[in-house]
């Protein structure tokens, strides 16, 4: 299988990656998730990419369930085991919080660039780094001076953002060009301000990286928070519990029959459609297994038609008015939202 690529935008025009992104974080969460699970996941992606192509791979300084480098010192080992495929993969890595709090300031920016890359260690480099959400203390001006800063002295080589609005990510690029912003985008997260940002990358050339497309897992083949593994996040979120995730779940109930009408899986459908709504957005759903990477990046390559396409869109905009619960856990996380 050989899967369809796009280009980055900002200072990465010139990096081609895989249409669909591969999130890690889950990786290693699980008893189930050993290396030799998660490494036969990241390398099907990466083998799976044209000649010259890259995987684009998202972690996080505190991809873990005790909020630590977990899900880096997995990377590290991969690339130690497979140092051939550094070339080969786009590394984004989220940072910058402590705790639930963001500090951008230049001490704490560097304090995390120092901390990912000593436990990436020393054969692959970050590619992308994007402070985890904004930090309402300091302008974003500041913030993007913060992080060239840091880009000049080598720690990565492009600057990414997370959960900005449209209008934080305008002011961000006119002090230095972002490459990727990430937000969450699904017909479970189809606002108007997920709309706003959309339109604002496209305008600016910056890639959107649209994570959680297949909502949480649920549109593929959950139905209740009794299909989680014991501790695991989602079921501490608001979306996710109860009547609100059975109420959620009859929003897109027509998903599996467009999905079987179509041939393909309704995760899939759900990718796709993330993917038409523009050449620079790019899908970005989690895996741990091979076999679920593939079916992921094989949904890069779905072509809707206009009408498969409006009616996904009219499903996500009524789910998107009508959608019960918070997309995160509640408190401060779901304050810090569309910085």
């Amino acid at each position: 299988m050989v899967v369809n690529t796009t280009h980055l935008g900002g200072t990465a025009t010139d990096v081609t990656v895989g249409r669909v992104s591969h999130g890690l974080m889950m990786m290693g969460s699980t008893p189930e998730s050993t290396d030799e699970v998660c490494f036969a996941s990241i390398k099907a992606g990466v083998d799976a990419l044209p000649p010259g192509a890259k995987m684009f791979l998202n972690s996080g300084e505190f991809y873990s369930k005790t909020w630590g480098p977990e899900n880096l010192d997995l990377l590290s080992r991969f690339f130690a085991k497979y140092p051939e495929y550094a070339d080969k993969t786009f590394l984004s890595v989220k940072g910058a919080m402590v705790g639930m709090t963001p500090d951008c300031s230049l001490e704490n920016l560097r304090k995390s660039v120092l901390n990912i890359q000593s436990h990436l260690g020393p054969y692959k480099k970050m590619d992308l780094y994007q402070p985890a959400r904004i930090d309402p203390k300091i302008p974003i001006e500041d913030i993007m001076k913060n992080l060239v800063v840091l880009l000049k002295e080598g720690h990565f080589s492009h600057i990414g953002l997370s959960e900005c609005s449209a209008k934080t990510l305008g002011r961000a690029h006119a002090v230095h060009p972002v490459t990727a912003a990430e937000i969450e985008v699904s017909l479970w997260a189809y606002e108007p301000e997920t709309k706003n940002v959309i339109e604002t990358a496209r305008e600016l050339g910056i890639s959107v990286l649209g994570y959680s497309p297949i909502g949480k897992g649920f549109f593929a083949s959950k139905s209740s928070s009794a299909d989680l593994p014991a501790g695991d996040y989602r079921t501490h979120w608001e979306r996710l519990k109860g009547d609100n995730l059975a109420h959620n779940m009859s929003l897109v109930s027509a998903l599996p029959q467009l999905a079987e009408k179509k041939g393909v899986t309704p995760a899939q459908l759900a990718i796709a459609w993330v993917a038409a709504l523009g050449p620079h957005v790019i899908p970005l759903p989690g895996s741990s297994r091979a076999t679920r990477t593939l079916e992921n990046c094989a949904a890069g390559d779905i072509e809707l038609s206009a009408e498969e396409m409006s009616t996904l869109t009219k499903i996500a905009e009524a789910a998107a008015a009508d959608v019960k619960g918070g997309r995160m856990a509640g408190g401060p996380e779901e304050t810090l939202l569309w910085g």
